[in-house]
């Protein structure tokens, strides 16, 4: 026999765990919860972010999904969102993990070998330019501009090459490609009209001084056809 809860209005809480089960997570995001559960909450405040400055559009695709921790709450304000990463391994989990109501489409690739094959309203990328072979940098910031209508708008995140010497030793050996406020500007600006960069120190996004900053947020708006 089901209990009941003692509070009713938590009742539908239980209801929906009876129903559904607990939410699963993917195993990035269950490695960071083991390991650093706090960073969870700095890779959301990203993800909303994100969310805030898109609003309203149609379709967005976002580059190096990971597991797709934050990918529903770009969903409570983007009509469908395509998540893409280039390891199928990741992707497969995602596909396990997400509700499948969400109006989102997992496709596995390299945004450095080609753009995406449609042209959507943004682009949204966390946590991935670091990772990407200097070599590459810039094809991945011309593909992710080919993949946006020219009245888009794309969203890069990164860590600050500045905050490197706080960086853990597991960080530094993956991320190969960190920015600068400059560097990240300077590659959008070669693409799109408007640039802005904001910061980030945990989960506070701010215009503050950017040697300061743990993260760079770059937005670009107005593609340079």
């Amino acid at each position: 026999m089901e209990r009941a809860s003692k509070e009713i209005h938590n009742q539908k809480q239980f209801d929906l765990y009876a129903e559904l089960g607990p939410v699963r997570l993917g195993p990035y995001t269950s490695y960071i919860w083991r390991t650093d559960p706090k960073h969870l909450q700095f890779l959301l405040s990203r993800y909303l972010f994100v969310s805030k400055m898109l609003a309203g559009k149609s379709e967005a695709l976002e580059v190096g999904c990971g597991d797709a921790l934050g990918t529903p709450i770009v969903l409570q304000t983007v009509k469908k969102v395509y998540a893409l990463d280039f390891e199928p391994i990741v992707i497969d989990a995602a596909r396990h993990c997400i509700d499948p109501t969400l109006n989102c489409e997992f496709v596995v690739q390299d945004i450095t070998e080609a753009p995406f094959a449609k042209k959507v309203d943004a682009v949204y990328s966390l946590d991935c330019i670091e990772h990407i072979p200097p070599e590459k940098s810039e094809r991945y910031f011309a593909n992710v501009a080919a993949s946006i209508n020219n009245d888009g708008i794309a969203i890069i995140g990164t860590p600050n090459i500045t905050a490197n010497a706080y960086a853990s030793e597991g960080s530094r050996t993956c991320h190969v490609n960190l920015q600068s406020h400059e560097t990240l500007r300077a590659a959008l600006a070669a693409h799109f009209k408007n640039v802005f960069i904001y910061s980030m120190n945990d989960g506070l996004v701010h215009t503050g001084f950017y040697p300061m900053a743990h993260y760079l947020l770059g937005v670009g708006v107005g593609k340079k056809i």
